[in-house]
C-alpha cells in the first residue's frame, strides 16, 4: 500500500512539475536560456488584447482586437471602458491596434490610435488617429477624434496592417504599414504599403522626408521595401530599430536608416509559404540587410528598447515578443549591430512588450484570454 502511494505521490509530482501548477508550488519563475530568471505576476487577462500604453499615473491603457479600449487600474485590476472609440475592422489580422501617447501628453492629452477600417465595397486598410483623454473623468471618453492617416490604396484581405507607432526623441510620428499580404506594393512609390512612414504630430508631412521627388505619397515615406512590421523602438542614441515578420521563415529585426530599401519582396531569408524560394539578402548587397534574421520563424511581436534601472544591466537591449515562438527575446545592440542573446520561453503566444514606469517589464499574451503580466528580476 505504501508503495502505490509513492508511486501515485510521484506521478502527481511529475504531472505538477509538467505543468503550469509548478509555477504555484515553486514560484512564478522563468529561466532564460542564458541562465537569468525573471519572476511575474499576473494582472488579469484580456479579450485578444493587441497593444499598451502607461499613463502619467502608473495606470494602463490596453487595446482589445474587437474595438475595445481599457483603462486598467493596477492597484486592483479594475477596468473601465473609454467611450468614443470608432467602428473597426474587425477580421483577420485586424482590428484596434497600437495606442501610444504624445511626447507632451501631460500638458495636451493626446493620445494615438490605429486600427483597421472596412469601405463601401469590402476592402480594408489600417488608420491612424489621435484624440484628447481624460482619464480623470468619471466616464472616461475620447474628444477630438481625427484620422490624420490611411493606409492608400485600401485592399482586400484582412493581414499585414502593421500600424505600430512610436514618436522620436524630436516629436515626430512614425507608423509601420504592412504590404497587407500583396508583396509588390513594398516597393511602389504610387502605394504606402510596406513602408515606414514619417509625419509630423498633427498628421503633416515634414519636408525634409528622405522621397521629395518621387510624388506626393512618397512624401510621407521613411524607408520601403517592408513585410509586416510589428515592432518599432528608438534606442539611446536615437536610432530606430524595427523587426517583421519574414514569409516562410525569414523574420527579421532592422535599424531603419531614412531612404533605404529593405528589399521585400525581392529579397529575404525565407521562402513563400508555397515553397518557392526567395534570393536571399546577399544576392542583392544594395538592399539594406537585417541586422539580426531568425530561421527557423519566431514570429515577433512588440518591442521594447529598455532604460530601466530595475533591470540595470540590460540597459540599451531590446525585447521583443515571440507568437510563434511563445517567448520574449533579448537583442543586445551594439551601434549598428545586433544579436540575439538570451531567450525566455513563457508557454503563451506573445503579442506585445512595454517598460513600466517604475522599470519592470511588463507582457501581453495573445488570444481570448491574454493575460497581463509584470516581470521582475528573481529575488
Amino acid at each position: 500500500m505504501q508503495s502505490l502511494r509513492l508511486i501515485s505521490y510521484l506521478s502527481l509530482l511529475c504531472l505538477l512539475v509538467s505543468s503550469n501548477a509548478y509555477a504555484w508550488l515553486f514560484g512564478n519563475t522563468i529561466k532564460g536560456n542564458a541562465g537569468s530568471i525573471l519572476e511575474y505576476e499576473s494582472f488579469g487577462s484580456f479579450n485578444e488584447p493587441w497593444a499598451m500604453t502607461f499613463l502619467p499615473s502608473g495606470n494602463l491603457l490596453v487595446t482589445e482586437k474587437q474595438g475595445s479600449l481599457l483603462l486598467v487600474d493596477l492597484d486592483d485590476d479594475s477596468k473601465v471602458s473609454v467611450k468614443g472609440l470608432p467602428e473597426v475592422a474587425y477580421s483577420g489580422q485586424g482590428g484596434l491596434g497600437d495606442i501610444v501617447l504624445h511626447p507632451q501628453y501631460k500638458e495636451n492629452h493626446w493620445i494615438y490610435l490605429s486600427y483597421a477600417e472596412q469601405d463601401g465595397a469590402g476592402n480594408r486598410g489600417a488608420v491612424v488617429a489621435r484624440a484628447q483623454l481624460d482619464p480623470a473623468a468619471t466616464s472616461p471618453h475620447l474628444e477630438n477624434f481625427t484620422v490624420i492617416w490611411r493606409q492608400t490604396p485600401k485592399v482586400s484581405g484582412s493581414g499585414h496592417y502593421s500600424h505600430r507607432l512610436a514618436f522620436d526623441p524630436d516629436g515626430y510620428l512614425f507608423i509601420t504599414s504592412g504590404e497587407r499580404q500583396k508583396q509588390a506594393p513594398a516597393q511602389s512609390w504610387e502605394q504606402n504599403l510596406g513602408k515606414v512612414i514619417r509625419l509630423n504630430a498633427d498628421g503633416t508631412v515634414p519636408p525634409d522626408n528622405p522621397f521629395q521627388d518621387k510624388g506626393e505619397l512618397a512624401k510621407t515615406f521613411w524607408s520601403l521595401g517592408h513585410r509586416n512590421l510589428l515592432g518599432i523602438a528608438f534606442d539611446q542614441q536615437g536610432q530606430l530599430w524595427t523587426h517583421e515578420m519574414g514569409p516562410r521563415h525569414g523574420d527579421e529585426f532592422n535599424l531603419i536608416v531614412a531612404g533605404d530599401n529593405y528589399g521585400w519582396p525581392i529579397v529575404s531569408w525565407g521562402d513563400q509559404y508555397s515553397g518557392i524560394p526567395i534570393p536571399d539578402h546577399d544576392t542583392r548587397p544594395e538592399f539594406h540587410a537585417p541586422e539580426v534574421y531568425w530561421i527557423p520563424t519566431v514570429a515577433p511581436s512588440g518591442l521594447i528598447i529598455y532604460s530601466g534601472a530595475i533591470f540595470s544591466q540590460w540597459q540599451g537591449n531590446t525585447f521583443i515578443g515571440g507568437l510563434r515562438s511563445k517567448s520574449l527575446i533579448r537583442i543586445q545592440i551594439d551601434g549598428d549591430q545586433a544579436k540575439e542573446v538570451e531567450r525566455f520561453a513563457m508557454d503563451q503566444r506573445i503579442r506585445e512588450v512595454e517598460q513600466g514606469p517604475e522599470g519592470a517589464i511588463w507582457v501581453l499574451e495573445d488570444g481570448d484570454d491574454g493575460r497581463l503580466l509584470r516581470l521582475t528580476p528573481k529575488q
